[in-house]
């Protein structure tokens, strides 16, 4: 089971950005926890800041890996390039957000991620992680 985590702009700096939303543990310590949870999956990880990249990943990952898990962090508001994309592979896409969107300022609640998405997991922190890996498992 090929798995790909593609993290947006400024997920980069989880642990130091905005810890009462985000938390305290950086993306990459999180990353070698999940390895060690699910040796089952290979597990990779690509995060970038610019929407053309993450367009690119996923167009280069999305007809051979097993599955994605996308947080397109603001771009999720945004981006409609980014949704055609998850719309074009045939890699299935599960959309993940640390925080719960809803509960937050009302442009977050709109998702062009999620219309071509397998599902969506948000609001339970970096454990949303751990249940996007989960559904691709079971």
């Amino acid at each position: 089971m090929k798995l790909i985590i593609i993290n947006g702009p400024n997920l980069n700096l989880l642990g130091k950005r905005e810890p009462e939303v985000y938390g305290n543990t950086t993306f990459e310590d999180y990353f070698k926890q999940l390895q060690e949870k699910f040796p089952q999956a290979e597990l990779e990880y690509y995060q970038s800041n610019i929407e053309g990249e993450i367009i690119g990943k996923i167009q280069e990952v999305g007809f051979d890996y097993d599955g994605i898990i996308l947080n397109a962090a603001a771009y999720t508001h945004t981006s409609v390039g980014i949704g055609d994309a998850v719309k074009a592979v045939t890699t299935p896409v599960v959309e993940v957000h640390i925080s719960n969107t809803h509960k937050r300022e009302e442009y977050r609640h709109v998702s062009y991620i999620s219309p071509g998405a397998k599902g969506v997991i948000l609001g339970f922190g970096l454990q949303s992680y751990d249940l996007a890996i989960r559904s691709f498992l079971s």
